[in-house]
């Protein structure tokens, strides 16, 4: 399967030429509960570069949420991050006082939740709310940082934008409400956007509309995009690189061509035979990953994958039911978390 019809982004120097904007080593976030502490997050590494767009994928309860979270720095009791490293461009986020975190937010890094509703202030017009991230972060009158809300809304799909921006958040759809908290995370022009399912309240249209927006933003502004999601139709279009986590680790990352050309790690072999290709709707079944995530706090020893693994070498190794695979480099750029590979036996 390769990527078709992506959405333009802008040329990129090679990477290793660039200095990352954001590097996370060792990433561990746990949260108490009736099991003891349980790890949501477990030694995540990450690395993005301006510019660019990666794509962070895998199931409900892979740990991609509380990743997200953790960047932001907004993991509430009873979760905590354990340990690790969040550096963003050379300031290590775990060591920031709350209000030099707070200052840092919306300006410098922004993020637009999956539940928008939730996340918009019940008794301010929409307009209000996006209104004053320039009014207390730039300083600007009223008039003026009402004009730049109106224009953001309209940048976002919003129809008839002056008259919606007085409107309250239980008077817009889950659509509407997505696109508005885009527009929150947009304003200040951020050089890190992280988004949680962005499309996945909107219809095909207003999908493809913030999709382009968002990889605009990239290419004008190198700003760098986490895009957190499940759909991998969306990962085709947009992303640079991929990132597929399972039971709160990275099991495989690679270029977003050649890990639809060349997967290896079974789960992403998994997800990709689960579209639907071509005209193959009616007649045939999906393909599908036998099994569920890991509950939290029932990880089991070895591979997080193994018991549902379905590769012709799945239990074959000792060590994946009893050792946890280290991350193995396989090409450029590629690396993935599977025994098969390490032992050097991969098919």
């Amino acid at each position: 399967m390769t990527a078709l019809n992506r959405i333009p982004i802008a040329e990129r120097d090679v990477q290793e030429e660039k200095l990352p904007l954001l590097q996370v080593r060792g990433l561990r976030t746990c949260f108490e509960s009736h099991y003891g502490s349980v790890t949501a997050v477990n030694e995540l590494d990450l690395t993005v570069y301006p510019g660019e767009v990666l794509a962070l994928v895998g199931e409900s309860g892979c740990g991609k949420s509380v990743t997200a979270m953790s960047l932001m720095r907004l993991v509430e009791a009873p979760g905590r991050i354990e340990s690790g490293q969040i550096s963003f461009d050379g300031r290590d986020l775990l060591t920031l006082s709350t209000q030099e975190m707070t200052e840092l937010r919306g300006a410098e890094i922004a993020m637009i939740f999956q539940q928008p509703k939730g996340s918009l202030n019940p008794v301010k017009r929409i307009g209000s709310q996006i209104a004053e991230q320039f009014e207390r972060r730039r300083g600007m009158p009223h008039a003026k940082a009402w004009k730049l809300a109106v224009g953001l809304l309209e940048r976002v799909g919003i129809p008839g934008a002056a008259e919606k921006a007085k409107a309250y958040p239980h008077q817009l759809s889950g659509g509407q409400a997505q696109r508005v908290m885009t527009a929150i995370a947009l304003a200040l022009e951020p050089r890190l956007l992280i988004a949680d399912e962005p499309t996945t309240a909107l219809d095909v249209t207003v999908q493809a509309q913030i999709l382009r927006l968002l990889t605009e933003r990239c290419r004008s502004h190198q700003t760098a995009l986490i895009l957190v999601t499940h759909d991998l139709g969306v990962v085709a279009q947009v992303a640079d690189r991929v990132a597929v986590m399972y039971a709160g680790r990275i099991v495989e990352e690679a270029p977003v061509e050649t890990l639809f050309a060349n997967p290896s790690h079974p789960y992403t072999r998994g997800l990709l035979n689960a579209i639907p290709r071509g005209n193959h709707y009616s007649e045939s079944r999906l393909e599908e990953i036998p099994g569920t995530v890991p509950v939290l706090g029932r990880n089991p020893e070895g591979c997080g994958f193994a018991d549902r693994c379905q590769a012709s070498y799945a239990g074959r190794l000792n060590q994946c039911s009893t050792q946890t695979p280290p991350t193995t480099r396989i090409a450029q750029g590629h690396t993935t978390r599977c025994w098969i590979y390490h032992s050097g036996d991969a098919q």
